[in-house]
């Protein structure tokens, strides 16, 4: 069992949060003398409450409108709350609005505690505890113990910390897990100490540290090392989950940080400036949220200008008040985050909560027109089995090309997708067929999410189905032509797969050379597919004394008049080729042989004439001055004065 945890306050300015805390600790958590001359709290104040077996961070978060934002910075890393609320002043807006912030933080447990009960009666307290009973219900503070205390009399402050040491139970099973994540803590202020250095405090939030570690600075992979270790005031080895701390860092200047800054593993955080969200709306707001609205999102104790892009399959370009809707935030500034953790929603101007919401990928791919495939495992995220999030979790890391640039390891799902490190998942994935393992060298695999293969897969059969439209007389089309258009995918490998597939599916027809859709291409009837092989196997045999359209229209027993069409589509497919419209005909395995006899005598002489051509190729003049002019046309050949050399010399 985790016995660290902190206890975030909350609560309307004036209703005795402070001088509640020093009643229960001891600690008077104003620090700054401003705070003292003005009995108000503007940075997050903390205390330490040992209530055996708990040790409890108190963070004291201001009250005040103004200090919204260091009420959440204080928020990062809380395990359970305490809503403070004045028996003679009962729920103000403030109070509301406090409420509203740690609705959204999803907190395992805590606890109300009514102050100041000295100054009034019995039966307006009463009054007062329906009031907040209606105002927590169906948050997790909605069966929480109210406890009537007096910071002045001592009235009520055993029962809270009873009711503290209870909701320490509850939380404390919720948060073992976090242990042992990989470090990481939300800087909530910096500064320097003569003859220290830099010194960053936080709430741990996962993981534990010690001296000597070398650590990061996130957003902006800093690297930096622990160089000391306070931890309550006291000064300490390691520090970890649940924990408050101030650590002395070296290799940076305090004034390079700032709130919104992490320390964390390294490794453990990448930043994006976007984030895949689960956006829940408080059901209060006068207004919905469109999409493509600007909204201060905050989230640890960063505060940053987000646009939100709304995704939804009915193309609904709004979420109402109360709703849930699924969203990318494009941030104006870098961020760090986890799979489920919690964050704020406030409106641009003015000011205020308009909701919260989680995280369901730190650093999804842009979705920028969601397909169904994609919504689904936007969906999928949100489930409770670790197979099912991390299968979506490497989609949405994936661009729909299945690039090899890797965009996650295993060791990202942590972070991608709260599943566990080392639990053998990738492997359980690719057993199960959601993977498909490509090798990509001797060292070297790419795992690529089967439906972004079958993303590939139906790009393919597209590409395909317009070449048959625009050659409607070939059956297949050449296989470099369909490769030129995928040159967009790092890996050869990805393209090569999904045509294996649809081989495998019979969509396709494909070889070294050529490919096309199985069933299209002309419809031949028998007698024509018999005519066609026939007419092949004559312009072969023929050799380079080539038939014209019309010798092999005489010899043709039937269909004659299909023999014109069938030629023109043993040309488009590649099996022949026209010398010139009179249509003597070559076949492709011969021409290729006469490239090759031309390239070797060519070779070492300033070119050739046409009756050297002839003897080289052992033909008549009928027959060489087509085939010459064929090659010119295609620019194989050239003409210099009465010779031809080759329009590339370096073929071979």
């Amino acid at each position: 069992m985790h016995h660290d945890l902190i206890l975030g306050t909350a609560g309307h300015i004036d209703h005795g949060k402070t001088s509640l805390i020093e009643a229960l600790t001891g600690t008077a958590t104003d620090r700054l003398p401003e705070e003292k001359k003005r009995g108000i709290t503007i940075e997050p104040g903390y205390a330490f409450l040992d209530l055996a077996p708990w040790k409890i961070g108190v963070v004291d978060v201001p009250g005040h409108e103004k200090f919204v934002r260091q009420m959440l910075s204080g928020a990062t890393g809380m395990d359970l709350a305490m809503l403070v609320v004045a028996a003679d002043d009962s729920v103000k807006q403030q109070t509301i609005e406090h409420l509203d912030i740690l609705r959204m933080l999803k907190l395992p447990a805590g606890v109300i505690a009514l102050t100041k009960c000295d100054l009034v009666e019995d039966e307006w307290l009463e009054l007062v505890e329906d009031e907040i009973r209606s105002r927590v219900a169906g948050s997790f503070l909605e069966g929480a113990t109210i406890v009537r205390c007096s910071s002045k009399t001592g009235e009520g402050i055993d029962q809270l910390k009873s009711a503290i040491i209870d909701c320490c139970r509850q939380a404390a099973a919720d948060r073992t897990l976090a242990l042992q994540a990989p470090f990481r803590m939300a800087v909530d202020r910096t500064f320097t100490i003569e003859g220290h250095g830099t010194v960053v405090t936080g709430s741990v939030a996962s993981g534990q540290i010690a001296v000597g570690d070398q650590v990061q600075l996130q957003p902006g992979n800093i690297d930096v090392r622990i160089r000391g270790i306070q931890n309550h005031d006291s000064t300490a080895q390691t520090v970890h989950r649940g924990q408050r701390a101030a650590i002395n860092l070296a290799g940076i200047h305090h004034q390079k940080i700032g709130r919104g800054h992490e320390l964390t593993a390294t490794g453990f955080l990448r930043p994006s400036s976007m984030v895949l969200v689960e956006i829940q709306l408080l059901s209060d707001l006068k207004r919905p949220l469109k999409d493509r609205s600007k909204v201060r999102f905050h989230i640890g104790t960063a505060e940053i200008l987000a646009n939100v892009r709304l995704l939804n399959a009915s193309g609904e370009a709004v979420a109402e008040p109360g709703g849930r809707a699924f969203a990318q935030l494009y941030l104006h500034e870098e961020a760090v985050a986890v799979y489920n953790q919690p964050f704020i929603l406030r409106s641009e101007s003015p000011v205020m909560t308009i909701g919260g919401g989680r995280i369901l990928h730190p650093n999804p791919v842009l979705l920028k027109k969601p397909d169904a495939v994609d919504l689904k495992h936007v969906t999928a995220l949100t489930s409770t089995d670790a197979a099912t999030r991390a299968s979506s979790a490497i989609y949405l890391s994936q661009a729909p090309g299945g690039s090899d640039r890797r965009q996650w390891e295993e060791s990202d799902l942590p972070r991608i997708a709260g599943v566990p490190a080392g639990g053998g998942m990738v492997a359980k994935l690719i057993d199960d067929g959601t993977l498909l393992q490509l090798r990509l060298s001797q060292s070297r695999n790419l795992e690529v999410h089967r439906d972004r293969l079958n993303q590939v897969a139906d790009r393919i059969i597209a590409k395909l189905s317009a070449l048959h439209d625009q050659y409607p007389l070939r059956f297949t089309h050449p296989r470099n032509v369909l490769e030129a258009s995928f040159q967009y995918l790092d890996s050869p490998e990805v393209l090569a797969a999904a045509v294996d597939q649809l081989k495998k599916e019979k969509k396709i027809t494909a070889n070294v050379n050529s490919i096309g859709l199985a069933g299209r291409g002309p419809k031949l009837s028998k007698g024509q597919k018999v005519l066609l092989e026939s007419l092949i196997g004559q312009v072969k045999s023929s050799g380079l004394e080539g038939p014209t359209i019309k010798k092999l229209q005489q010899a043709a027993t039937k269909n004659k008049d299909s023999v014109a069409e069938l030629l023109s589509m043993a040309c488009e497919n590649g099996d022949m080729v026209r010398l010139d419209p009179d249509g003597f005909h070559i076949h492709a395995e011969t021409m290729a042989k006469v490239k090759q006899q031309l390239i070797d005598a060519i070779a070492d002489t300033d070119g050739l004439t046409i009756s050297d051509i002839r003897q080289v190729l052992g033909v008549s003049r009928k027959y060489s001055v087509p085939l010459c002019e064929f090659l010119d046309r295609i620019e194989f050949t050239r003409r210099v004065g009465d010779k031809r050399v080759l329009v590339d010399p370096g073929v071979q």
